[in-house]
């Protein structure tokens, strides 16, 4: 727990005046740390000090926030360093045979002019670089601005387990108060000041300085787990300067006494925050470590990849056997489609044996710890069996819940599923899941939850029901009990804004927004885009992050496609409805660009928005009793 103000002086001993703070505050109950005022308090800049010039270094600044009682220096090392010239000063002068001072003057020292002469250019040079420096480019895209301007809520970090700092966000929550960077100064050197949360938009921030109360002109946005941001004491124990907005620097004659009664019993971040964004930031998968990944032109089959690079947790795997290592595959480390070397051999699922037979130097097989690991199963039992119907996510149109059938059963739970009317001749198009997958449902699933179902490509009759597709294919619906019908506290809510995976081009993460809740299943939308783009996710999928993702991690973030591409796209799906049943050819499926312009544009389906759209989390029963 952080224990309060340190004093910058030297004379830690000393105490501000009693008619200067407040009662003690009661702790709040609350994981975050509470400022306390306990006698010693930081030695704020104080209106009556005036400013002062640092008498070894030269800066200027609020004589109240500088080192010593004397105020003489701007930090230790000054001090210090003006000690040992003066000791060698009063040397040179014994030499010349001068008696010595009591303050002997510092060797070579600038004469106080001569520094405020500097310090005027250095302004003007800032003022002139200002004028000179590039506008940013119109096509920039800001969250800050558009969650403003659009009165938009963002899902909170505590949504996403996989991101950094998702099981350890703690409460932060409007309110914390924080050390910042002050860019309201005119002084050369950086300094800082106390700064609020106005609002929380996934790890951005919207800071006020204190002091302006209701006045927002200063507003700004801040990722909070930026290198920018710092606990309350973090000025003190790092011997930097707080010095207030120039905008108020005269609205409060005692700052000290101000911020003492303003931050008594307020919260701050832990003193460790930083260690911990930089501890979650910290991922175990390595360059030119082997994996099994999901062949992306034959999803019944898995092949071998090599980790190329790691960002924020998330892999960009390449073809062990592509030389220019441009046959890649985007996805996080967490991410159901890839495993350990050797996993497909364990549960009988088909492999594509690489034509290099000898591992390339450097190159080893990741660990098969690192990777996500799924529920068991008693398959001894009632399980699912070949033949068995239900309904699956689509993988190649994720828009889309269709029609589906258990294909084979692995080892381990694994099943390999079809979508009924839409399969290869050779099973290329089969796609493994696992009997625990939130991906798959039982027989009535959509028509409870008010979600249109895809029938079969070709089927006539119309509309669907599953009473009679079972007795006419003469199949029988799987257990709705052999589902997973476990729904997490996810915390999502109908219009929370995101960063999101394009899981049909998935190097791409994009702007989206949730736009339906079924339990824990999730409508993403990607903003800009037709809504026939959007995809079913689950609520504790890998490829969603927090706003501000993209940021922290330095991936790149597309932002809403502007309204030239929203039209363009829109004739573009209107002229190639009639090109549908050319596709669902096997493995040109997987051209990645190709599905979002091809497979997607298809029939649009109208989601009906009714009660089952669940923005509370609870194991409420959305299956329907499967008819006789």
């Amino acid at each position: 727990m952080f224990d309060g103000y340190d004093s910058c002086s030297e004379d830690t001993s000393s105490s501000s005046s009693s008619d200067e703070s407040e009662e003690e505050v009661a702790p709040l109950p609350s994981s975050l740390p509470i400022i306390k005022n306990n006698g010693q308090v930081y030695t704020y800049p104080d209106g009556k000090s005036g400013m002062a010039t640092c008498e070894m270094c030269g800066m200027v600044g609020v004589r109240d926030a500088f080192y010593s009682k004397t105020k003489r220096f701007c930090s230790v090392s000054c001090s210090r360093s003006y000690s040992s010239n003066s000791k060698k000063a009063s040397i040179l002068a014994r030499l010349q045979g001068k008696p010595p001072t009591k303050k002997a003057k510092v060797l070579q020292k600038q004469p106080l002019v001569a520094k405020l002469a500097a310090y005027a250019q250095y302004q003007a040079t800032l003022q002139n670089q200002a004028k000179t420096k590039a506008a940013v480019p119109v096509e920039g895209f800001s969250w800050g601005n558009y969650i403003n301007s659009n009165s938009f809520t963002a899902a909170p970090v505590t949504c996403f387990k996989h991101a950094p700092m998702g099981t350890c966000w703690g409460d932060i929550s409007e309110g914390v108060r924080v050390e910042v960077p002050n860019t309201d100064c005119n002084l050369p050197t950086k300094v800082f000041w106390i700064a609020g949360i106005v609002k929380l938009a996934g790890y951005n921030a919207l800071l006020r300085y204190e002091g302006f109360e209701n006045d927002s002109s200063l507003d700004f946005w801040c990722n909070v787990c930026g290198s920018d941001i710092h606990p309350v004491g973090w000025c003190a124990t790092s011997g930097k300067p707080l010095v207030p907005p120039r905008t108020i620097q005269h609205k409060y004659t005692n700052w000290k006494a101000f911020l003492v009664k303003r931050l008594t019993g307020a919260k701050t971040l832990p003193p460790d925050f930083s260690q911990k964004v930089s501890e979650s930031m910290q991922y175990p998968f390595k360059t030119s470590m082997r994996v099994e990944v999901v062949d992306k032109t034959h999803l019944c089959r898995t092949r071998v990849a090599i980790v190329e690079c790691v960002i924020g947790g998330r892999l960009r795997l390449v073809n062990e056997e592509s030389d220019d290592k441009t046959d890649d595959f985007w996805c996080h480390m967490y991410s159901p489609l890839i495993h350990h070397i050797g996993w497909s051999r364990s549960i009988g699922h088909r492999f594509k044996r690489s034509d290099i037979t000898k591992k390339q130097d450097g190159h080893f097989d990741a660990p098969p710890h690192l990777f996500m690991k799924v529920k068991e199963v008693d398959a001894a039992g009632e399980f699912f069996k070949e033949g068995m119907k239900l309904e699956a996510i689509d993988p190649l149109n994720l828009s889309a819940i269709c029609v589906a059938t258990i294909r084979k059963v692995l080892a381990d739970g694994y099943l390999m599923i079809g979508i009924d009317g839409s399969e290869a001749a050779d099973g290329s198009d089969w796609f493994c899941y696992h009997a625990t997958s939130p991906s798959i449902f039982p027989v009535g699933f959509c028509e409870i939850n008010m979600i249109e179902l895809t029938p079969p490509r070709g089927y006539a009759k119309l509309p669907f029901k599953w009473f009679d597709y079972l007795r006419e294919t003469d199949s029988i619906a799987a257990p709705v009990k052999l589902f997973n019908k476990e729904v997490p506290n996810h915390g999502f809510h109908v219009g929370m804004k995101l960063e999101a995976v394009d899981l049909m081009e998935p190097r791409l993460v994009c702007v989206a927004t949730v736009t339906r809740i079924i339990h824990r299943l999730l409508r993403i939308h990607f903003d800009g885009w037709e809504d026939e783009y959007d995809q079913w996710v689950d609520c504790e999928s890998p490829d969603l992050y927090p706003v501000g993702w993209c940021q922290l991690t330095g991936y790149p973030l597309q932002p809403p496609a502007p309204q030239s591409s929203r039209d363009s796209q829109s004739s573009s799906s209107k002229q190639k409805k009639k090109a549908k049943s050319q596709q669902y050819k096997g493995h040109k499926k997987m051209t990645s660009l190709q599905l979002k312009e091809e497979l997607l544009d298809g029939e649009e389906y109208s989601f009906l928005q009714g009660a089952s759209d669940q923005e509370s989390n609870g194991s409420a029963s959305y299956y329907i009793k499967q008819e006789p």
